[in-house]
């Protein structure tokens, strides 16, 4: 649907046409378009330059997109707008199938998220046994910092993203593990990157151990990862690496292709 079309609903008076501009302008990026100019989003759904102007930088400040100059792109937080249909299909519907097979193959709990904001958000889930002391779910949310799949999305960021995210973020001692030197955790992200994985030992709770690998997307971009999760005093973090990093890897790799 274009905006002329749009005048067709001009009868109902409880019709906002401003809100299904806005919707027009989210609608118009998709995975052959993930990246748009202002141009690009005037001609694709028929509204002027000065409202589509609008109405990106509406949803940049919002947050809902960025902008580096020239190319608008859609940020994570734009999931917001979705979750009742993502938690029944879409994304965690593709995702699942993999998790429960992880769970399957290593009897531990495993799951996944995106990057929103500072936090984690899970879009997935498959858990075997109850190992944290509060319950997690589709839509979670959790200090990205303190967790292997925050810091295995935010390894994979851009150098800007990562230092606006540092210059903000207070790094709280969830545990008397948890990295809150800026410095070192840098040397983590860094790490992190550079091995492909994220281990996290009782930095976000005591008893907990975790690993992360991101899915590297075919563009290169990385907008989430996947975990397995496990009791410390059953799983040491050479266990992690060698009996259950192969299959987070193996899954990261066959979801690139599917996102």
């Amino acid at each position: 649907m274009q905006a002329g079309e749009i005048e067709d609903q001009g009868s109902d008076r409880d019709f906002v046409a401003s809100l299904e501009k806005g919707l027009l302008v989210i609608e118009a990026f998709d995975s052959n378009r993930p990246r748009l100019t202002l141009s690009d989003v005037a001609k694709l759904t028929g509204i002027t330059r000065a409202a589509a102007r609008r109405y990106l930088l509406t949803l940049t400040r919002l947050n809902y997109a960025d902008f580096d100059g020239r190319y608008f792109t859609l940020n994570p937080r734009i999931l917001r707008l979705g979750y009742a249909y993502l938690s029944s299909a879409s994304l965690s519907a593709r995702v699942q199938p993999f998790l429960e097979q992880i769970s399957e193959a290593t009897g531990e709990s495993s799951s996944a998220a995106i990057l929103d904001g500072d936090d984690i958000v899970y879009i997935a889930r498959s858990a075997t046994r109850r190992i944290m002391s509060i319950g997690l779910g589709v839509g979670s949310r959790l200090p990205a910092y303190c967790t292997s799949l925050g810091r295995a999305i935010l390894a994979y960021q851009p150098e800007d993203v990562i230092a606006a995210y540092l210059q903000r973020v207070r790094l709280e001692a969830r545990t008397p593990k948890t990295v809150t030197d800026k410095t070192e955790f840098r040397v983590v992200l860094e790490a992190t990157r550079a091995q492909g994985y994220a281990l996290v030992n009782e930095e976000l709770e005591f008893g907990l151990r975790s690993i992360a690998v991101p899915v590297i997307q075919k563009s290169g971009q990385v907008t989430i990862a996947l975990n397995l999760s496990a009791q410390a005093g059953r799983v040491s973090a050479d266990e992690m690496r060698e009996r259950y990093l192969p299959s987070l890897s193996a899954a990261g790799e066959s979801l690139r292709y599917m996102l």
